[in-house]
């Protein structure tokens, strides 16, 4: 209860003084559930989900360049004492080591990186660079750099493997690539076979022969560096796909397209102010990390937090949450599923606000057990490589579990048909954005050299996410699965996603993935992969399979129960944390 005499917050025998009753919103609401409060507070940047439509108006000017637009427009802010005292950049890692950037220091540093790009390796305007590191400053300075230099920057995955690094080189024409010691042996075993390639950069203490060091050349660099004139439509990035489906290809962004574009996440969806600490957990090979950990936070002026683990550690990431006074906390559903199985009760989030996911969707089960543990609700959004937030649940809005929210106010979203007509609400249909008669600016330029790949994309008056789903009447989109993903069964259409979230209540389950199986009646059935809870590995799985299909049948429609399930120790994800059904399905039907 919350006693304005004594002005404590009481739960059960714990209570906390107040500094002053003032301090809460006049909307702020206290639940009490168990031992744990469940914290409403006012949005900070909108008052509700209509308000986001008529406050958004971007203006996309001629010219735009972030590195000067935006980071010194927050470092001139900084020098006037116009800005709060957040730093831009906080890193950390496991062995207690940390940097921490203002704007003013991060256009320090990445002037002189700049010099580097446009000095010592000769590159030009639009030449392009890819960059493979991991979660260490280095890789946010290069980010910067190239956007001072007007460079095209293509960001991959640490976890690469040669051929992977062969393709991708080959692809783009690259004429510097940027690693550590962990990938410069596999650029130095395909890098003859690229002619492009002329420029070897390593980050680390040591030297390597035929390679130059990221450290020395900085050093040695001026910090006096005038930011190129860029177009707002300027090629600015390039980004692989995740593969999930077919084969990667090269998705090319502009200036304005996540410059601009993903104001709509920063200041909207992640609700974020020149206060917030905003820690995005997401690998620095994927779009993700460009939208959640770059773009959206410092359009805002927040601070991008960044904890370097060798490997995801769920003890770690719940002692950091504990730890640092991070305010906003955006992962993969992967990630949720895996914290949630730990005892959370030993850990403190005050300081943490408000708590996002992307990349996939997820299940109602686990945002439950979340807000439980945190007093938290987890908002989902919506969207690809090829686009800013598509879709997604603002605060303010009711969470509808199991729907990924509304139409971000930057894209008109439907259902539509395979020939682009719009569908009635409750059918299930192709997501797509209306891209006619004006296209979205914050939508991919194309998939560079493809212009097949580009084409299909595009049908009627829609571009198509590849993605199915369903609108209901109150406007909020609801997740059937990918195009391909989507299983035909005896006639019917059964979508993954939701036999998924039916076996994840199950508590013998930590995690599953659904995928059609040959069957020679049914043409296809569902198949499920699931990964068992330790207390029940060592059960009788014969039985165990009969309980869950048992329980699939009783929680939605029978016809749609896993008729095989297989029990595996892990399920292949991409580093960004999503499933890779198109494995599991390929093993079934006997593809390579």
């Amino acid at each position: 209860h919350l006693c304005k005499t004594t002005q404590k917050l009481a739960i059960g025998k714990v209570s906390f003084q107040l500094k002053a009753l003032s301090i809460f919103p006049s909307n702020f609401k206290c639940q009490i559930r168990g031992h744990r409060v469940h914290r409403v507070s006012r949005p900070q940047n909108f008052t509700d989900y209509e308000s986001i439509k008529q406050q958004y108006s971007p203006q996309i000017p001629e010219y735009f360049n972030f590195a000067e637009d935006v980071l010194d427009v927050w470092a001139e802010k900084e020098k006037k004492g116009e800005k709060a005292s957040n730093p831009a950049f906080w890193w950390v890692n496991d062995r207690k080591q940390e940097v921490r950037w203002s704007f003013e220091e991060l256009g320090f540093h990445s002037r002189r990186l700049a010099n580097v790009l446009s000095g010592a390796c000769g590159l030009n305007q639009q030449d392009r660079v890819f960059l493979v590191l991991p979660r260490v400053p280095e890789w946010w300075l290069v980010n910067v750099a190239c956007l001072r230099t007007g460079t095209v920057l293509l960001p991959g995955t640490s976890q690469l493997t040669a051929r992977d690094i062969l393709h991708r080189l080959q692809t783009s024409g690259a004429r510097c690539v940027i690693t550590d010691e962990s990938l410069a042996p596999l650029l130095d075993a395909v890098a003859s076979q690229c002619s492009s390639l002329q420029h070897k950069i390593l980050v680390s203490p040591t030297k390597r022969e035929g390679w130059k060091n990221f450290g020395d050349l900085v050093r040695n660099a001026s910090s006096d560096h005038e930011c190129v004139k860029t177009r707002s439509d300027d090629p600015m990035t390039i980004f692989f796909t995740s593969g999930t489906t077919g084969s990667p290809k090269m998705t090319q962004h502009s200036h304005s397209s996540y410059g601009i574009g993903l104001t709509v996440n920063g200041r909207y969806w992640l609700d974020l102010t020149e206060r917030d600490v905003l820690w995005n957990t997401s690998d620095t090979g994927w779009a993700k990390s460009a939208w959640s950990s770059v773009y959206a936070p410092w359009i805002q002026g927040a601070c991008v937090f960044i904890h370097h683990m060798p490997r995801f550690d769920s003890h770690t990431v719940l002692e950091t949450l504990s730890s640092y006074p991070i305010s906003t906390f955006c992962t993969a559903p992967t990630a949720y599923r895996m914290l949630v199985q730990e005892d959370m009760s030993s850990y403190n989030f005050s300081n943490l606000q408000h708590c996002l996911c992307a990349g996939e969707p997820i299940n109602p089960e686990v945002m439950g057990k979340w807000r439980n543990a945190t007093g938290l609700d987890i908002y989902e959004g919506y969207g690809q490589t090829e686009t800013v937030l598509i879709a997604g649940t603002f605060k303010g809005m009711k969470i509808k579990a199991g729907a990924f929210g509304k139409a971000s106010p930057e894209y008109d979203v439907q259902v539509v048909d395979e020939a682009g007509n719009v569908l009635p609400r409750g059918v299930e249909g192709n997501l797509g954005i209306r891209v006619k008669p004006h296209k979205p600016f914050s939508l991919f330029t194309e998939y560079t050299g493809d212009p097949d790949r580009t084409a299909e994309c595009y049908v009627g008056d829609f571009y198509l996410t590849g993605d199915r789903g369903v609108m209901d009447e109150d406007d909020y989109l609801w997740f059937v699965g990918r195009a391909d993903d989507v299983i035909l069964s005896a006639g019917y259409r059964i979508g993954p996603f939701e036999v998924e979230n039916a076996l994840i209540e199950h508590q013998a389950v930590a995690e599953s993935a659904v995928v059609s199986s040959p069957d020679p009646i049914r043409g296809e059935v569902v198949k499920a992969f699931v990964v068992l809870t330790a207390e029940y590995k060592s059960q009788d799985q014969d039985q165990l399979k009969k309980e869950l299909q048992t329980y699939v049948k009783k929680v939605t429609a029978p016809y749609k129960y896993p008729r095989k399930i297989e029990f595996v120790e892990q399920l292949p994800k991409t580093v960004s944390g999503k499933i890779r059904r198109v494995e599991l399905r390929n093993k079934e039907w006997g593809r390579s």
